[in-house]
């Protein structure tokens, strides 16, 4: 009973309610008052009728004509079309093109420190080109949309569980020395964030400078209210991202969805892992947990903490030099680093994560692997996926066999069909739910980091990834993909019922918006 009634008055509960009923007055209101009135305004209801419908089409043929994908403007059209005054509301509330007007002087100050600090030269871009060779265009599409550079000499270990990142980043925290940066978006109170903020505490008395930025709805039900009051209290400064208040709003649909931590510009982590117990199988609601991550130690861990401090800023709105954070190690390592941001597309300006996948998917020669705890993908990237396959590219692609979210587990499978049917592989993790989010493509090319195969990762978050050629850890990525297809059942043959197929039909129409 104490469980259910805290469920019934927690904020996001609350914060729910009071959505609703902002969308209800708004669907009902229009219709409401046209009923109410059709006496007075029955010689006008007519023409009220046709300025919605002008309205509505003329916003449709904006929608038809900006770059939005195929499955968005489907869905935009048919609200349009057939609801125009709920489709012009939801329109003016939730196609966002700019940047809210609040962050965009501080959007447009950071991009500036980009381009300031991401300069690439003559020598170092023909070298890249020469030691690249067929592969530079990957690194070079990453460069022109989000200005993060390529580097060589940035050692990358592979880090194949949770519990083995939990390891080695509480160790490199309590050597810092200068300054820790973390961005996460979930974070819950339990024996791994117990153990980080007890470290972050003592490097704060040592007179580290320590930040760290999570996101509100990430951890709505996870964390209090005010909890970041009482970080900053504690000498930690702490920014929620994108506050959640129970007014409707696009900027809600745009969360924070990185996990990275940066220690003195010399060491940084990327991951599929929040900061929460089962991310380390110390709770396993979901079976064993299997998450997956990258330690970064050279110079590559420059575009890491710039990506931190630009919507560090943005949020907390301030202005910053980034000179004095931008140091980096001397280190000795093969192969080339790019670790990359993306985010909305007022953000991004282009659909950098999923361009990135398809980049790797359509060069793939040999064999692409895939493991992703959600599979809710466009036509564009179940047509990469089936055109490598039929051309005799081994793909394969992994996803949970225990799910987290019934719905889209059901959602995930749905896509399974037209991807075997052309030749791809899928295998779901037997042993619990697989988190991570890596893709290896034929010895050569390799992406670990946050981004999901599914919407909300590659059109509505702000994610990172860490795109790798040729580094040593290129080898234990494969083994590990290797443990995982032993450990995963293969899907083939599998169908869904009639009802849950009609379902996820209905359902993907309006997946682009969610």
């Amino acid at each position: 009973m104490r469980k259910f009634l805290k469920i019934v008055f927690s904020r996001m509960t609350l914060v729910i309610v009071a959505i609703l009923l902002q969308l209800v007055v708004l669907i009902t209101l229009p219709y409401t008052f046209l009923q109410q009135y059709s006496q007075f305004l029955r010689h006008f209801y007519l023409s009220a009728d046709i300025i919605f419908r002008t309205i509505a089409i003329i916003l449709l043929l904006r929608i038809l004509n900006i770059d939005m994908n195929i499955e968005g403007k489907l869905t935009w059209s048919i609200l349009l079309l057939t609801l125009p005054i709920l489709g012009i509301i939801l329109y003016f509330l939730f196609v966002r093109r700019r940047a809210p007007f609040r962050h965009r002087k501080y959007f447009e100050y950071t991009a500036n420190q980009i381009k300031q600090y991401q300069v690439k030269y003559k020598e170092e871009d023909q070298k890249l080109k020469s030691d690249l060779g067929d592969y530079y265009g990957q690194f070079e599409y990453i460069f022109r949309t989000t200005g993060h550079k390529t580097y060589t000499n940035t050692d990358v270990k592979y880090l194949n569980l949770g519990e083995r990142f939990f390891d080695e980043l509480v160790a490199e925290l309590k050597a810092a020395k200068k300054f820790i940066f973390m961005e996460y978006f979930i974070i819950e109170c339990g024996k791994m964030w117990s153990t980080i903020l007890n470290v972050l505490k003592q490097k704060v008395d040592e007179g580290v400078e320590v930040r760290v930025m999570y996101d509100d709805l990430g951890t709505i039900n996870k964390l209090p209210h005010n909890y970041f009051k009482r970080l900053n209290k504690a000498g930690i400064k702490c920014v929620k991202f994108n506050s959640f208040v129970p007014i409707m709003s696009a900027i809600h649909n745009n969360r924070d969805h990185r996990k990275i931590t940066v220690i003195d510009g010399q060491v940084g982590f990327v991951s599929g892992l929040n900061l929460a117990d089962e991310y380390i199988n110390v709770k396993h609601p979901f079976g064993h947990w299997k998450d997956s991550g990258v330690k970064l130690t050279g110079e590559a861990v420059k575009n890491l903490t710039i990506m931190f401090l630009q919507l560090y800023d943005v949020q907390s709105q301030q202005t910053e030099d980034f000179t004095k954070y931008l140091t980096y190690s001397q280190t000795k390592a093969s192969g080339y680093v790019c670790p990359y941001g993306d985010g909305p597309k007022f953000f991004c300006q282009d659909y950098v994560a999923e361009n990135v996948y398809l980049n790797l998917i359509n060069q793939a020669k040999h064999y692409i692997y895939i493991s992703t705890p959600y599979l809710i993908i466009d036509n564009k990237l179940t047509n990469a996926l089936c055109s490598a396959a039929r051309r005799g590219v081994d793909v394969k692609i992994v996803t949970p066999h225990i799910p987290d979210k019934k719905f889209i587990f059901a959602l995930t499978r749905s896509s399974y069909k037209k991807l075997q049917d052309a030749g791809v592989t899928i295998l779901e993790y037997e042993k619990g739910f697989i988190h991570a989010k890596q893709v290896l493509c034929d010895d050569c090319l390799a992406v670990v980091g946050t981004i999901n195969f599914d919407y909300r990762s590659l059109l509505h978050h702000y994610e990172c990834g860490v795109l790798m050629y040729k580094t040593d850890c290129l080898t234990d990525i494969k083994v590990d993909f290797e443990k995982i297809f032993k450990q995963s059942i293969n899907m083939k043959g599998f169908h869904q019922n009639a009802f849950v197929r009609l379902m996820c039909a209905v359902s993907k129409v309006f997946t682009p918006m969610l």
